[in-house]
């Protein structure tokens, strides 16, 4: 029991946020330089969480099924893939070097990104999310809501929002 609860003490499992955008990107290498480390002698695991957009809905004006044929939600669904596969892959680009000292997982979760971020990270057991942050101004972060700030303010766990440095 007790070696159980030491190795439990002995391994981090840390959550990132990862999109499409540069910021995500920075974030990620922001981890790997300050929270995973040969110095650190603490085993982590690094889990990449991507949210894709959930599916469209049908509606009561698409009874017939004009607007969302079959080919073209199928299309939207291959390009949904497509685009997790290409964070990914920039994603392992960023770790790679770091890849021997930790292990990686993969998730991808669908719908809207806070909900689906909060939730991950409590049902993952994270013992830290980390999110980029893209910055946006009073009335965008108005009208879109800050992913960053509501899981912080939603997750049990410490939440770092890195900022990229201005050029």
């Amino acid at each position: 029991m007790e070696e159980e609860v030491e190795k439990m003490r002995k391994e981090k499992r840390i959550v990132v946020a990862v999109d499409e955008s540069e910021e995500s990107m920075y974030a990620l290498s922001w981890c790997l330089t300050n929270l995973v480390s040969d110095a650190n002698k603490t085993k982590s695991t690094l889990i990449l969480l991507y949210v894709k957009p959930p599916p469209p809905l049908y509606n009561s004006l698409d009874a017939a099924g004009y607007l969302f044929a079959n080919d073209a939600v199928g299309a939207m669904e291959k390009y949904g893939w497509d685009l997790v596969n290409s964070v990914m892959a920039r994603a392992e680009a960023v770790y790679k070097d770091f890849s021997s000292i930790m292990s990686v997982e993969k998730k991808v979760g669908t719908g809207d990104a806070k909900d689906v971020i909060c939730g991950a990270v409590e049902k993952l057991g994270a013992d830290i999310l980390v999110m980029g942050s893209h910055e946006y101004g009073f009335f965008k972060r108005a009208l879109l809501g800050s992913v960053s700030d509501h899981c912080a303010k939603h997750v049990k766990c410490p939440v770092v929002v890195v900022k990229r440095p201005r050029d």
